[in-house]
């Protein structure tokens, strides 16, 4: 996947996924110079039955948060395998379905290890689900924790947004940010 576009790093709406073959979580966001806002989150549930179907359902609820909020960009987590290569093969494919209909409609997708996301949010790369859940809670100042799949949808969101900060921070011409820093600090002389 592309590296984030640093030249559009200012305003940009993000949707981030956490796709699961039974249940994918999703969360949007704005992120611009002042920060992040929460826009929406929920989850999609495609419950049991043909896995051929709850792919196509997988991509036609994505498809369609992508017609209600048009993002700019799609944040999805990457596969993480653990114990069963099943699962991860059947996850892998509800990724597919979610990519396929965001990259159908064009926006640009990237994607994130677990860790990283965990990183970027909570400051410790092996953080727990609560944990996570908390710190997305706090960021986006919600009243109320979202489910599971839905934080972690909008942590991988906010783990893109920073991303794209550091990104138009390198980006960014040498002296001014050493100009930045000197004025961020009362009382240093120039």
């Amino acid at each position: 996947m592309p590296a984030p576009r640093p030249a559009a790093a200012v305003q940009c709406r993000i949707l981030g996924l956490d796709p699961g073959s039974i249940r994918t979580g999703y969360g949007v966001i704005d992120c611009g110079a002042a920060g992040e806002r929460h826009v929406a989150h929920g989850c999609i549930s495609v419950g049991g039955g043909d896995f051929l179907l709850r792919l196509r359902r997988i991509f036609d609820a994505v498809a369609a948060l992508l017609a209600e909020h048009r993002p700019d960009e799609i944040a999805i987590e990457r596969v993480f395998v653990h114990r069963n290569p099943d699962s991860a093969l059947k996850l892998g494919q509800a990724r597919g379905a979610a990519i396929c209909a965001a990259v159908g409609l064009g926006a640009s997708a990237y994607e994130y290890a677990p860790r990283a996301i965990k990183l970027a949010v909570s400051g410790f790369g092996a953080a727990e689900k609560v944990q996570v859940a908390r710190m997305v809670t706090t960021l986006l100042s919600l009243e109320r924790r979202p489910a599971a799949d839905a934080a972690d949808a909008l942590a991988v969101a906010l783990c893109h947004a920073q991303t794209r900060r550091l990104a138009a921070l390198l980006a960014a011409p040498r002296t001014r940010r050493v100009v930045a820093v000197r004025a961020a600090r009362p009382g240093m002389r120039a």
